[in-house]
Order: structure tokens, then sequence, then C-alpha cells
């Protein structure tokens, strides 16, 4: 089945096209730079492109005929190869520029160990994203993109208009959202109502986030999979909409910055074979203290969501998109819910 390519956007295959398209691109516009390993934020937004490029193919394969080669899965590996060798950039600038400065100097020396041992993981990850770039899964999922947007094929679905569908395609994954169990992590049951705990120390803190971390780590995870689903159609959508994607970019962020304080504790505690206090005990104790800070900052947030007025609203919202897909200028800029 084909489309009317003359037309303005307006079908939900109008859109599955221009989001593929938009995301290929900007994958691709940085594919050299990052074979040459020429600067680390052209990694970050090639992994951002192919991350957001999964996504939309995820989301509009109901609508797409689309071959082999471009599937969740092949698309899914290759992200994750370019996800590996940026963590290690990001924890690379993390302890340079916000931890070694604040250290003492026997701290500092000792953490050159860890930067040894990060050169080395880096060089292996580097190694793996040059190769996956030049393999022929990486070339035949290149082929078969070029090909299906110079002839897009579609299934009877892509005809209906985007307006019709738009709920049905973002209340499940908000749902999900919304019952993640991470939102429980902390939480009491007072009266059939949970109650977010906000008399904890930050020694409870840890020890419950060495037991329920993994929760919120993949709260986050669903937190990214809304959001990247959501900015496919922020154009369709009125203010209150955009102060739900501002809301869950917030919580990606924190319960993100939370698990990489996580991550980090944890490698070096690798480096150090499990004996990092001894050798960097300032660095242990900073990384402590901005978890701590990082779930003060999510508590509110989770409160929030805990309630069934901002869940009925999240959900009211996106019940209600704009008649046409064009924003009015108009329009001020959304504010967080709050």
């Amino acid at each position: 089945m084909e489309l009317d390519t003359n037309t303005t956007i307006k079908t939900l295959g109008d859109y599955a096209y221009q989001a593929i398209e938009k995301h290929y691109k900007k994958t691709l516009k940085w594919e050299k730079s990052v074979k040459k390993d020429e600067d680390p934020e052209a990694l970050h937004q090639m992994r951002v492109g192919m991350r957001r490029l999964r996504t939309s193919v995820s989301r509009f394969a109901i609508a797409l005929n689309l071959s082999k080669p471009i599937s969740d899965k092949n698309i899914g590996k290759l992200a994750r190869r370019l996800g590996n060798l940026r963590d290690l950039d990001v924890l690379k600038e993390t302890l340079e520029k916000d931890y070694k400065p604040q250290l003492s100097s026997k701290d500092q020396k000792h953490l050159n160990t860890a930067f040894d041992a990060l050169a080395k993981q880096r060089e292996h990850a580097l190694d793996t994203v040059q190769t996956t770039l030049k393999d022929d899964s990486y070339k035949s999922l290149k082929q078969a993109l070029e090909d299906w947007l110079e002839k897009p094929s579609y299934q009877e679905l892509a005809s209906i208009t985007i307006q019709q569908v738009l709920p049905d395609l973002l209340l499940p994954e908000v749902s999900q959202f919304l019952l993640h169990p991470g939102w429980l992590v902390g939480t009491e049951v007072v009266e059939s109502q949970f109650k977010v705990r906000t008399d904890w120390g930050a020694k409870k803190v840890e020890q419950h986030l060495a037991n329920e971390g993994e929760k919120l780590h993949s709260l986050r995870k669903q937190a990214k999979r809304v959001r990247y689903q959501m900015d496919l159609f922020a154009d369709l959508y009125s203010e209150s909409y955009a102060a739900y994607i501002a809301d869950v970019k917030k919580i990606q962020d924190i319960l993100g910055a939370m698990q990489d304080s996580v991550v980090l504790t944890e490698w070096l505690e690798d480096v150090f074979k499990s004996d990092m206090d001894s050798h960097v005990h300032g660095l242990n104790k900073l990384l402590t203290e901005n978890r701590y800070k990082l779930w003060q900052q999510w508590q509110p947030l989770q409160e929030r969501y805990l309630t069934t007025e901002t869940r009925h609203g999240f959900h009211l919202t996106i019940l209600h998109p704009k008649d046409s897909g064009f924003v009015n200028e108009d329009e001020t800029s959304a504010q967080t819910i709050g």
C-alpha cells in the first residue's frame, strides 16, 4: 500500500515516515565522526538518534511493512554497543569534572588507577563500535532503511488520521509507566493510600537503594520510552502535554543520575577489589551524599505522581489532542505541572 505523499502530514503513515526519516538521518550524520572517535558528543548524538529510531520503528510497526533488517532487535543491539562506549565516556567525565576537584591529593592519586582501567575498557568498547559500524548487519540495516524511505510500504492502518489513533498509541505506554512498581519504592500504605517516606536519613536510603534500586532503574527506562514516544507527537498537543513531557524528562534525569552514581560506585569497587573506601574514602563519601540529594529531589515527583489527580490529568491530556497538527504561535511555553 502507498500513501499520497503530496498531502500535508496528517495520517499515521505520514507521521511514521517523518519520524523514521528524521532519526535515521540524525544517526547517519554522526557516523563518520564516531568511526574516527573524534568527539564524545558525536557518539552521544548518534546513540540518541539510534534510540529514537528504534522507538519510531517499534511504535509505528503496526502501520508499516518493513523488511527483516529493520527490526527492534537489530537496532537495539547497535544502540547498546554505542551505549557501552558512551557510558564509559560519561563515567570519565563525571569523575574528572564532578568529583576529582573535590578530592584530597591522596584520593586523586589513587584515582589514577581508575582512569587507567577506564582507558583500557574504553579501548575495547571503541573497537567493538568500530567493528559494528563496518559489519554486514549494520550495512544491511542502512540499506533496508534507504530502500524503504525511497519507496515506503504501508499497512491499511497507516491511512487513518493521526488524531483518531493518538490516544491508543500513547496510553498503553503511559499506563505501564504509571503502574510501574518503581513508584512504590520508599513508600508505606496508610489507609489504602501510598505515602512517601520522608523521614529517612542517608544511611537508610543507601540500604533501601541496595535492595530496591533496580526497580528505580527500570522505572527510569520506562520514563525514557514514554518520553521518546510522546516527543513524536508533541506538535499535536497543547501546553499541558509539554508539561507532562517536562515532568517525565525530569524523572528520567533524576533517576538516571541516581543510577549512574550506583554504577560508578560498583565500577570503582571492582577496580579497587572491593576496597574502595580505603583507597578513595572521600569519593565514596561524595557519591553517598550525591545519591541522598537525588533521592530528596525524586520524592516530590514521586509524591505527585502517586496522586489520583495527576494520573487522571495525564490520561485526559493524551485523550484530547489538538484538531490540527500545527502549533499556535501565540501559545505560551508549558511549565512543569505542580
